[in-house]
């Protein structure tokens, strides 16, 4: 099932969709809230207004995330590229509900402000149900879906110090979306693409990961509780713009695009703002 966020007249709203048509979720006005109440369960059969999905407008996934984790240096080949020690345990920052933005909307940036933009297309785990310290199956059944990310690196600010936060949870900086996917419409060899102005940068498949989803979901709960909508970042393939040589960064007028398998796709625009 696909499932996504819309902005309409009325407010945001849930659709399901299936193929060309997306159909309403009543009662719902995000997939946050979808999960912390019916759950994608509760959506397969409901009924009510109908899109053309080539009108839809993206809201962020889930418009409020209580938690949204990220983990960096997690795809073998970034690593390698980064040339990092592959990690023991996975490394944790953080961004913050004013970070998100849907799926075709502008990323604004003061250029004033930071100069050394960056790519990084993420796969993203969506929590579907309450969970502390879980393990094996418990931790696979939390997971409600899967969706993609652009986590938007301000790499000048992000090494000011040892700490990346700063670089990391800029305002309306993180697309998410377009859709939460349950985990069976995931090719098994799916694949991850970032290009930038139509280049490709980055490409992968997401079992390149060191620590995959189930794995992430039992680490991060063993710190905090995860709910229903919160989301964790896993991490970007080989290919980011400020390893290269010479470095490559994003300026207005760049458009940047995030592919996955089963997902579709993100399109954003940077403007300056």
């Amino acid at each position: 099932m696909r499932l996504a966020t819309i902005r309409t007249p009325e407010g945001t709203r849930v659709v399901r969709i299936d193929g060309d048509r997306a159909t309403e979720v009543p009662g719902v006005a995000d997939v946050g809230e979808l999960l912390a109440t019916i759950g994608v369960a509760g959506a397969a059969d409901a009924t009510g207004p109908e899109h053309a999905t080539a009108d839809l407008d993206y809201a962020p996934l889930v418009t409020r995330p209580g938690k949204i984790v990220c983990v960096g240096l997690n795809y073998r080949a970034h690593i390698i590229e980064t040339k990092r020690d592959f990690p023991e345990h996975p490394t944790l920052f953080s961004k913050f509900a004013d970070c998100v933005i849907g799926a075709e909307d502008d990323i604004v940036v003061a250029v004033e402000d930071t100069a050394d933009i960056d790519w990084e297309g993420e796969l993203v785990i969506v929590i579907g149900r309450e969970v502390r310290r879980a393990r094996g199956a418990d931790a696979e059944a939390a997971i409600a879906g899967y969706s993609a990310a652009n986590d938007i690196s301000m790499r000048d600010w992000q090494y000011r110090t040892t700490q990346w936060d700063q670089g990391k949870f800029w305002e309306a900086s993180t697309p998410v979306g377009p859709v939460l996917a349950t985990p069976e419409e995931i090719p098994f060899q799916a694949r991850i693409t970032t290009s930038v102005n139509g280049e490709v940068k980055q490409e992968g498949e997401i079992h390149d990961l060191v620590f995959g989803p189930a794995a992430l979901v039992e680490y991060v709960s063993t710190i905090i509780t995860l709910r229903p909508g919160d989301l964790i970042l896993t991490g970007t393939p080989g290919g980011v713009g400020h390893v290269k040589s010479p470095p490559e960064f994003m300026a207005p007028g760049d458009t940047v695009t995030v592919s996955i398998d089963g997902i579709g796709t993100l399109t954003n625009r940077l403007v300056a703002g």
